[in-house]
């Protein structure tokens, strides 16, 4: 391997923003790399282990389903409003000491969700939880690009991906074996000791960059017009669908609200001499824009899915949600095995334009896959597809994540890691509530479809009633006329049944269909032969 001094981009230059760095060796290297991946592992398990235990948190502090919601959606406001931020508050409290205070915070707010004895005081601890946790992942992605030399992102990358993947396909897993065999209260606790560990790691191993780049002046304009505008675009998503999006006042005006704040913060960031978020990193990186696009797809796709299969092969399926997140194992485990080895090959001259291409397809096959599964499918059914899914995320996640950060050093990896985040957290969010906007209306026209067939003059629904009629008679000798009302509601089961299960197929075809428009973005990655990692560049 190459020294660094044969690197312009690793010397000192104040010509391309480089800056002298002591990269880690040896033992000391591993162990902060351990660090930051559980660190990123802890914030993205907790964006899914509470699904799971929604239930049992409403039956046990009763709360209703909506107020128990507010669980998930205090915590994704929280995290999508520090993500972009997590590079400025990096500089201004030092990265190191930022790190450490966010995990011990996020530490903190996990014990007292834990101990909370009504909804309202768990909603604001695990908002706590998410202003801690939302520090996690783009800290320990820059604190990882910092420990590695540039020429070695490629694996490093690899090793960051793992995680990326991992945490979000543990979590129900998790949840569901806690819940199921512990109480609620463990999908909280269970992050302690793993924070402790981490901070003390971190504490003891990692070091402050040797250049530090003071903040002169906080922007509370710009981190003001941020979180008006992120957290309102966040709750929107989260909240629309419930409360059936414009025909809600509050959510119209949370609406203008998010798109005054969100354009006002794009012009002023832009303007602003100290801006809290420099956004001019997406004109001086072609990569990190086009890598934000791919990002937002990906997240897109990727939530979307989680969103979708749990809920189709339990409530349509009988899966529990334990034997839900085995089946879904397996692929996140394929994509954390192929990870490094991709990201090594990546360094080494592999084409991250068609590690993309491929990834995309294979998840645009995955997809469409799904869309065309049954009623009558079982655990076996989904072995081999998910495995496409794990095989298509690995050679998507590593060259996108690399590419975002190509040609970067100092502080702009901060920022860029952090808007790379932020857009992921955001496609996830937009998955989600698209995909849940789409399932329903496609089930209210299914079940218009359907139930056209249910006339006096189809043969075949008549003969169902009538044999649904027989069966409920003889079974608990109901009259006539109860016999009949019995076997009119079991149809509109089956019609409801059949309704959703054709409306998530959709979904599946949907996001299927969005990975084959999204291919031609690749056509705009252009690469560089000769640079060490293959590091493409965007025009």
């Amino acid at each position: 391997m190459k020294s660094a001094a044969a690197h312009p981009s690793s010397m000192p230059s104040v010509a391309n923003g480089s800056e002298a760095h002591a990269y880690e060796t040896g033992v000391r290297r591993t162990i902060i790399t351990l660090t930051v991946i559980v660190a990123a592992m802890l914030e993205l398990i907790d964006t899914t282990i509470v699904n799971v235990a929604i239930n049992h948190i409403s039956g046990n502090l009763g709360a209703s389903i909506e107020d128990v919601s507010w669980v998930v959606t205090s915590y994704a406001i929280a995290n999508v409003i520090v993500i972009p931020l997590s590079g400025f508050l990096g500089n201004l409290l030092g990265r190191r000491a930022y790190f450490i205070g966010s995990i011990l915070l996020f530490t903190l707010a996990s014990l007292l969700c834990g101990l909370a004895d009504n909804i309202w005081t768990l909603v604001f601890f695990r908002f706590l939880q998410g202003i801690g946790g939302g520090a996690l992942l783009p800290t320990s992605q820059a604190i990882l690009y910092e420990t590695f030399r540039p020429e070695e992102r490629g694996a490093a990358t690899g090793i960051f991906s793992m995680g990326l993947v991992l945490g979000p396909t543990i979590g129900p897993l998790l949840g569901g074996y806690l819940v199921d065999y512990f109480s609620w209260e463990w999908c909280f606790f269970v992050n302690i000791p793993v924070g402790l560990l981490a901070a003390w790691s971190a504490f003891t191993f990692i070091r402050e960059p040797k250049v530090r780049h003071k903040v002169q002046k906080i922007d509370w304009t710009g981190i003001g017009l941020l979180a008006a505008g992120i957290g309102s675009l966040q709750f929107i998503l989260e909240r629309g669908q419930s409360k059936d999006w414009f025909d809600t006042p509050y959510i119209t005006w949370f609406t203008l609200i998010a798109l005054t704040s969100l354009v006002a913060f794009v012009w002023w960031e832009l303007h602003t001499e100290h801006p809290a978020v420099d956004l001019s990193v997406l004109s001086r990186s072609k990569n990190l824009a086009i890598a934000a696009v791919l990002t937002f797809i990906v997240g897109y796709g990727l939530y979307g899915s989680l969103f979708v299969f749990p809920v189709f092969v339990q409530r349509l399926l009988g899966f529990t949600a334990v034997l839900t997140g085995l089946v879904l194992f397996p692929s996140a485990m394929l994509t954390g095995a192929i990870s490094l080895p991709l990201g090594i090959a990546l360094q080494k001259g592999a084409s991250a334009k068609l590690m993309m291409a491929f990834g995309m397809a294979a998840f645009m096959v995955f997809s469409w896959e799904l869309g065309q599964q049954t009623l009558q499918s079982g655990a076996e059914n989904f072995f081999a597809v998910l495995l496409l899914r794990g095989l298509a995320l690995g050679f998507i996640f590593i060259p996108v994540t690399m590419l975002a950060v190509t040609g970067l050093h100092g502080r702009d990896i901060g920022q860029a890691t952090g808007l790379n985040n932020m857009v992921r957290q955001l496609g996830g969010s937009f998955g989600i509530a698209i995909t849940n906007t789409y399932v329903a209306q496609r089930v209210a026209a299914h079940r218009v479809e359907l139930a056209g067939h249910m006339s006096a003059y189809d043969s075949a629904a008549l003969e169902r009633l009538e044999a649904i009629k027989q069966a409920a008679g003889a079974r608990a000798a109901l009259s006539p006329a109860d016999a009949e009302n019995l076997a009119n509601r079991a149809l509109e089961g089956t019609v409801m049944a059949q309704s959703y299960h054709l409306a998530y197929m959709d979904a599946f075809m949907l996001i299927a269909v969005l990975f084959l428009c999204s291919l031609p973005l690749l056509l705009f990655i252009r690469e560089k032969k000769g640079d060490q990692g293959h590091a493409p560049e965007a025009h």
